[in-house]
């Protein structure tokens, strides 16, 4: 992945590029569809910036940024991008997909950093998606130590 310098439609036209890489070509479609005089600057924006400018750039890596903002979604109680960024990351290519196992960490650790009542939320966000893809594995209780 290489950083796009580039400004006005060439930006957004990069950035489009890096947003149907992370988030997939129906997500995008279908919230460019969504445009209107009210918010169509506002798609334009964060598709030059938040895509181009930032996740154009060459580090630290899509993967990488994936567990960077499922955690910040998590602190800043932003539940609905929370669950498009499981989505996504679920579903993304394969040298940026992340497990259950890598998004139950972020959950566990944000239980931690932002506070149980934010994991607790950020689980039953997380389940209800795997559930709905069929990755929900039943739970095994740990084994006795010997």
């Amino acid at each position: 992945m290489e950083a796009h310098d580039c400004s006005g439609a060439d930006a957004f036209e990069s950035g489009l590029v890096h947003r149907r890489r992370i988030l997939g070509d129906a997500w995008v479609d279908r919230s460019l569809d969504q445009r209107t005089a009210f918010n169509g600057e506002f798609q334009d924006l964060i598709t030059r910036h938040a895509w181009n400018d930032i996740w154009g750039r060459p580090a630290p890596g899509d993967r990488t940024r994936r567990f960077m903002v499922l955690s910040m979604m998590l602190a800043t109680h932003a539940y609905d991008e929370f669950a498009m960024h499981v989505r996504a990351a679920l579903d993304g290519p394969p040298d940026s997909r992340l497990t259950p196992d890598d998004i139950k960490e972020v959950l566990l650790m944000a239980a931690i950093y932002c506070g149980v009542p934010v994991a607790n939320h950020g689980f039953g966000i997380a389940t209800a998606i795997l559930r709905e893809k069929g990755l929900l594995q039943a739970f095994a209780p740990p084994s006795d130590p010997v």
